[in-house]
C-alpha cells in the first residue's frame, strides 16, 4: 500500500486575501481527514504575495484545531532561518496541544528570494551548519538527560516526528546517515529524483527512529471531470510558477485557455520540466499517471500538490486524487 499525503502552500488566489487563504487551508485540511489523506503539511515560504503560509508553526496550530485525526506538519520548517531551539519549542508546543498528530520536515533552502534571506538569517552561512543544527534539534525533542541544564520546554520528551526534505543528493545523504524519513521536492524539483532516491534507499543506515528507509515522492495533482478541465486548471500554476522563476511572485492567476499564448517556448519548457512530476486530467488519467509514477519510484508514501484558484475544483480535485489512490491500494492488495 501506498500511503498518499497533502501539501498545501496556503496560496492565495487572485482577488482573494490571507485571512480567506488561511480559512480555506483549514477546509480543505477537514476535507482531506475526510477522504482518508494520511497527513497534511505546510510550507515555509516569505516574501511572497501568493503563499501565506510564512509564519509556518502558527498555520499549522490553525489547522490542527479544525481537524480530529490527520497528521499536521511542516513540509517544511527553513531550519537554517530559525534557531533550532525555538523550532523545538513551538513544534513541542504543537505536540502537547494535539498529541500524536504533529510532524517536523527540514529542509536548508532559505525559502525566499537572497533580500529576504539576508533579513531573516543569523548569517548567510548558516545553511553550512544544517546537519549539525538538525541533530541538535532531536537531541531538543528527545528526553532530557539528567542534569541538562539547557532543555526545549515545551519540546523535551515530545518526541516529535523529523523529516528530511530536499531536491539535491545532500538531504538525501543526510536522511540516510542520521536514519530519518526522507521527502524529495519533485513537485517542483524533479531533476534529481531517481539519483536521490537511490542514494537514500542503498545508503541509510538504520536508526532509533527507522530501521529501514521511507521514502516520500512529492506530485502535482490537477484532476477533474475531463482531461481538458484538468489542463486548464495547471495553468494557473503554470503561470504562477513562471512568475516566481523572472522574480515577479504574485498571487496565484486565474486558469487560462492557452497556456501557449501566454508563454514564449523557453519558459513554458523551464515550467514543463519543473512540473514534470504531476498527475493531470480525468479521474482515469489521474489514476494511470499515478499508477506510473508508483511503479516507477516506488515510494512509501505520496504526497499530493495542487495549487488551483478556484476552491471548488480544488477540493474536488483532491478527492479525485484520494478516490485514484485509494482503488490502487485496493488494487495491489487483492493481486
Amino acid at each position: 500500500m501506498t500511503v498518499y499525503s497533502m501539501l498545501d502552500l496556503a496560496p492565495v488566489p487572485e482577488g482573494s486575501t490571507v485571512a480567506q487563504a488561511l480559512g480555506r487551508s483549514a477546509r480543505l485540511a477537514q476535507h482531506a481527514e475526510a477522504h482518508g489523506y494520511h497527513r497534511f503539511w505546510l510550507a515555509e515560504h516569505h516574501n511572497m504575495p501568493g503563499i501565506a503560509s510564512a509564519a509556518t508553526a502558527v498555520v499549522i496550530g490553525h489547522v490542527a484545531a479544525h481537524t480530529k485525526t490527520i497528521r499536521v506538519g511542516s513540509g517544511g520548517i527553513m531550519l537554517p532561518n530559525h534557531a533550532p531551539l525555538v523550532i523545538a519549542e513551538q513544534f513541542g508546543t504543537l505536540a502537547e496541544l494535539y498529541p500524536g498528530r504533529i510532524d517536523l520536515g527540514l529542509g536548508r533552502a532559505p525559502g525566499t528570494d537572497m533580500l529576504t534571506a539576508r533579513a531573516l538569517r543569523r548569517n548567510l552561512e548558516s545553511s553550512d551548519n544544517f546537519p549539525q543544527d538538525v541533530v541538535e534539534l532531536l537531541h531538543y525533542l528527545d528526553d532530557a538527560d539528567e542534569g541538562q541544564k539547557l532543555r526545549a520546554i515545551p519540546g523535551a520528551g515530545t518526541h516529535v516526528p523529523v523529516w528530511i526534505l530536499g531536491s539535491s543528493l545532500f538531504g538525501a545523504q543526510l536522511a540516510a546517515h542520521l536514519g530519518l524519513p526522507y521527502a524529495f521536492a519533485s513537485h517542483f524539483a524533479p531533476a534529481a529524483l531517481d539519483d536521490a532516491a537511490e542514494v537514500y534507499r542503498q545508503t541509510f543506515r538504520p536508526s532509533a527512529f527507522l530501521d529501514k528507509p521511507y521514502f516520500m515522492l512529492a506530485a502535482n495533482l490537477f484532476a477533474a471531470a475531463t482531461d481538458a478541465e484538468g489542463r486548464k486548471l495547471k495553468t494557473s500554476m503554470q503561470l504562477a510558477f513562471a512568475q516566481l522563476r523572472t522574480g515577479k511572485p504574485g498571487k496565484l492567476p486565474r486558469p487560462i485557455d492557452d497556456i501557449d499564448a501566454a508563454l514564449e517556448p523557453p519558459a513554458r519548457a523551464m515550467v514543463d520540466e519543473a512540473l514534470r512530476i504531476s498527475a493531470t486530467g480525468s479521474p482515469q488519467s489521474v489514476r494511470d499517471q499515478l499508477a506510473g509514477l508508483i511503479a516507477r519510484y516506488q515510494p512509501d508514501e505520496i504526497m499530493l500538490n495542487g495549487q488551483i484558484h478556484d476552491e471548488a475544483a480544488r477540493l474536488e480535485s483532491f478527492r479525485i486524487g484520494a478516490k485514484a489512490m485509494q482503488a490502487l491500494n485496493a488494487e495491489r492488495q487483492a493481486a
